[in-house]
């Protein structure tokens, strides 16, 4: 991939895009935290892999909307329960995109002389840490009916299990559920067991679903809408983590 620069990125919280409301993202990061264990008979130090963490900062503008509710709306709350966060770097699908189950703890405002009015917004993670995967979805589509989403290619299969977050900003219809699939060859596709979201029938609507470290994920991968009762409309976006490597674990 080229070097790109950061134009066109767009945030969700708990199946509000608030992309428009974000002036800067201060961090995206996490990962594992480091313990120092360096014995006596070291001239450096020594470490070891700790607790997994992650952490978004970021600087929002005012938006209330009273009726249907704004990114004030949305922050003001301050909610003592999970909210799932998602970045996405570009909107193209297969495009990278960080995601993180994580608490609010913050939203203060700083109204400068020239009369800028900003808030503080941070979200640090609860039990997972931070996790980047690719977007299975070209930032927010809307599917207006059962539908097979375009694949992505991941170059190979591996056996080290996944995670997947989905944000769902607007439903109208009776149910709708969205699953992943995989193929070997990118046109016989299946369903990956257990890599299927709640059924959706109300929005906003947000969730972190996730596979044993053991569970196979073929080369290529996509997001793909079914529904028994039927729906006319649902906007979604969906970030997929297929773990590279032995062992991971939460």
């Amino acid at each position: 991939m080229a070097k790109s620069s950061g134009l066109g990125d767009n945030l969700y919280i708990a199946g509000f895009d608030a992309s428009g409301d974000i002036q800067q993202l201060q961090q995206i990061g996490g990962g594992p935290a480091l313990l120092d264990v360096t014995g006596i008979n070291k001239s450096a130090y020594e470490r070891i892999g700790g607790l997994r963490t992650g952490a978004f900062e970021m600087t929002t503008y005012f938006n209330h909307v009273a009726v249907t509710g704004g990114t004030h709306e949305k922050l003001a709350a301050l909610p003592r329960t999970d909210v799932i966060m998602t970045y996405c770097r570009g909107t193209t699908l297969g495009n990278p995109a960080a995601s993180l189950v994580g608490k609010q703890v913050n939203y203060d405002p700083t109204r400068g002389a020239d009369g800028m009015l900003t808030f503080a917004v941070s979200a640090q993670s609860n039990g997972y840490g931070i996790e980047w995967g690719k977007q299975l979805t070209a930032g927010v589509r809307t599917d207006t009916a059962a539908t097979n989403g375009a694949s992505i290619d991941t170059t190979a299969s591996a056996s080290f299990g996944g995670q997947a977050y989905l944000q769902v900003f607007s439903f109208t219809g009776t149910d709708a559920t969205v699953k992943i699939q995989d193929s070997a060859d990118n046109s016989t596709f299946a369903d990956v067991a257990s890599f299927a979201f709640t059924q959706v029938t109300a929005a906003p609507f947000s969730q972190r679903v996730a596979l044993t470290n053991t569970a196979t994920i073929r080369r290529y991968v996509r997001a793909v809408t079914v529904t028994t009762g039927g729906f006319t409309s649902m906007a979604f976006a969906v970030n997929m983590i297929k773990n590279e490597v032995a062992g991971v674990v939460f």
